[in-house]
């Protein structure tokens, strides 16, 4: 760990936000050595931070003991060079127990999950992500989707709390996000309070959100193709339109639309993509199915046509 704010080490580095898979060998226990190979390979290639054990890196299927053992072998991986965010959820109690994890096994920062199930009020959501912010050392991130939507003021509450120092948006209005930015601005002026588009294929979405101020994002192609995921993520941060709008209707449209033909397409075909790429990290635990095989050789398909469009854009 290091003394620098978490916030100033996530846009220190130009790059896409890393979100891994977690490798799990034949018999279906944690592989822990394709766990490091994975995330050693995606910080090599350029990534701006590691979030481990999130919606990607299947939280939900991870034990307490096996979720320690991932969190602290990425921290091993990214050897300080970028910061590390581990994954928490659950109800209020589990998920301070999960911080505490991530806070022993290394970790730089946290980002907390929906509650789990159920459906609670404004007053419940900030009482939840108040008392997990309270309950570790580490900075975090709250991840609007699913039950846990904001208002605008709820968000400007949670920006003026101590160890909050962000919002990681998976819902999509971007009406919304606009007013929650302008909130914020208003209502908790001089908070270093950073933005995160983290709805499936970033990219396809990554020029709306900057047309509201928000530029960092997630990239799930990033974990089986980063430089096609890095060429679009420089395209985008030069205003170079033309590029961007190719690799947006060449590849991550199609990408899209390939993920859309399966439930829990956004893990899947995304562990389907890293094991084409030549690094065998398994395949998904229950209660996801692995992605049709005629969907597996699309994406494979589609890969080539991606690179073969960046040859073209050499």
């Amino acid at each position: 760990m290091t003394t620098v704010p978490l916030a100033a080490r996530l846009t220190r580095v130009q790059g896409p936000l890393f979100f891994p898979v977690t490798a799990y060998g034949p018999d279906g226990s944690i592989d822990l050595g394709a766990c490091r190979a994975h995330v050693e390979s995606g910080v090599d290639a350029g990534a701006a931070a590691v979030f481990v054990c999130c919606g990607t890196g299947e939280f939900h299927a991870l034990t307490p003991d096996e979720y320690g053992r991932c969190v602290a072998t990425a921290v091993a991986a990214a050897d300080g060079e970028v910061p590390v965010i581990a994954g928490v959820g659950y109800g209020t109690a589990l998920a301070a127990r999960y911080a505490r994890t991530a806070e022993a096994a290394g970790a730089d920062g946290l980002l907390a999950l929906p509650p789990y199930l159920v459906l609670a009020d404004q007053a419940g959501l900030l009482r939840h992500y108040t008392a997990l912010a309270a309950s570790t050392c580490l900075e975090l991130i709250v991840y609007q989707r699913d039950n846990a939507l904001f208002a605008p003021p709820t968000v400007a509450e949670l920006a003026r709390t101590d160890g909050i120092i962000g919002l990681k948006d998976g819902h999509g209005d971007l009406d919304l996000m606009q007013r929650i930015v302008t909130a914020v601005r208003r209502d908790a002026p001089g908070q270093d309070f950073l933005y995160f588009n983290g709805l499936p294929t970033a990219e396809l979405t990554g020029p709306a959100y900057r047309g509201v101020g928000i530029t960092l994002y997630s990239s799930a192609a990033f974990a089986f193709v980063p430089d096609i995921a890095l060429a679009f993520h420089r395209a985008l941060a030069t205003g170079d339109d033309k590029t961007a709008a190719r690799l947006l209707d060449g590849f991550f449209a199609p990408l899209a639309a390939l993920r859309d033909l399966g439930r829990g397409y956004a893990v899947s075909l995304v562990k389907a993509g890293v094991r084409l790429e030549g690094l065998d990290v398994g395949g998904v635990r229950p209660p996801l199915s692995e992605p049709d095989p005629a969907h597996v050789d699309a994406l494979a398909e589609l890969i080539g046509q991606g690179r073969a469009l960046l040859a073209e854009l050499a």
